[in-house]
């Protein structure tokens, strides 16, 4: 069973919004919202995602030098 989202966990909220930034200028479908539980992040934010699209987000991320800390299927 494959899950639809996916969450990109990032160290402050400026992380998190310079990903949304760059997602909306590339039509990337994504949502901020707070950190499930379950994870753990230094940030109260993350950035959601669809888990399909996680290789290429990942590759758009170095190529644009943004940091994050993981990657996680929700």
């Amino acid at each position: 069973m494959s899950s639809e989202h996916a969450v990109i966990l990032v160290d402050s909220t400026s992380h998190a919004l310079r990903i949304e930034k760059l997602f909306k200028e590339q039509a990337l479908e994504c949502r901020l919202i707070p950190v499930p539980r379950h994870l753990s992040s230094d940030c109260g934010v993350c950035v959601r995602i669809l888990a399909p699209e996680i290789e290429g987000i990942k590759a758009l991320l170095m190529q644009h030098h943004v940091e994050y800390q993981s990657i996680e299927v929700l």
